[in-house]
């Protein structure tokens, strides 16, 4: 892979609150879409949704692994519920919450874009490319055992991972075109006519692309929102990508923690402090 003249450097700073961002920001759009770019980007409406809780559980699943992660699914499913649980009425799906108040939970063949917006913990975790490929399915097949499911916390993963490792958004875009999704569109073809969808086939391709078009890491949760769609996904999915890409700059991190509460600004910062990130 190429690097990027800004190839990531080690540092101490934040990781993780992309994809969180990208949520909190699309959350208020998510049933009542808005197809432009301009829009205030926080808002009191805003809010934390089951895609930022997933998403930390994962973390903390990560994180208790400690480097084995033989067991990373059964963590996997232990985080998701007792973390799920202290928020019963977030957003989840209903087969979902089903699972995470279950006794024995079980896989259920999914395809929803669910493994998709969840998984952005293993892009900093994974030390290679086949590594987040191994942990993005390890924490994924525990509900969303349907191969469209898996590929679509994949790509993510993926997508991920190398723009975190350096890789240019062509090799980005020629990697999942090749490998994962036919990326034929561009956004402004698609902005009049594409609609609120659950499944990773119609949800990943466009958060990808989303991305792939920004210039920024605001642009691209910009770009996200403004098809319209599964908002609050798409920019958990976007956001996840693009911090790896971009960074996070100070001042949007400092107001989206302020939508969090302790238990999952704690889960964070832990987080955080295990697996820095990059700074905007």
């Amino acid at each position: 892979m190429s690097k990027r003249a800004r190839f990531f450097v080690p540092e101490e700073v934040p990781s993780m609150i992309g994809a969180l961002i990208g949520d909190i920001v699309g959350s208020r759009f998510e049933f009542n879409n808005y197809r432009h770019k301009s829009f205030a980007f926080f808002a009191d409406s805003c809010r934390f949704t089951d895609d930022s809780v997933m998403s930390l559980a994962l973390c903390e699943a990560l994180l208790a692994c400690g480097g084995d992660y033989s067991d990373l699914s059964a963590r996997a499913v232990q985080s998701m519920q007792e973390v799920g649980r202290c928020y019963p009425f977030c957003g989840y799906g209903g087969r979902f919450r089903s699972w995470m108040f279950s006794v024995d939970p079980q896989p259920y063949n999914s395809w929803g874009n669910g493994s998709a917006m969840r998984v952005s913990g293993c892009i900093y975790a994974a030390g290679t490319l086949d590594e987040v490929k191994r942990l993005s399915r390890l924490v994924t097949e525990v509900t969303h055992n349907h191969e469209e499911g898996i590929k679509g916390a994949e790509a993510t993963a993926v997508a991920g991972w190398m723009a975190l490792h350096g890789s240019s958004k062509d090799e980005i875009r020629d990697c999942i075109a090749r490998d994962y999704y036919a990326l034929d569109f561009t956004l402004d073809s698609i902005r009049d006519t594409y609609r609120f969808n659950e499944s990773c086939q119609n949800t990943v391709p466009q958060a990808i692309e989303a991305f792939l078009e920004s210039e920024s890491f605001e642009d691209a949760i910009r770009c996200a929102i403004s098809i319209g769609g599964d908002s609050d996904t798409l920019g958990a999915i976007t956001g996840g990508i693009a911090e790896a890409y971009w960074g996070v700059p100070d001042a949007l991190r400092g107001k989206a923690i302020t939508y969090l509460d302790e238990r999952l600004l704690g889960i964070l910062e832990r987080f955080e402090a295990k697996w820095p990130g990059r700074r905007a």
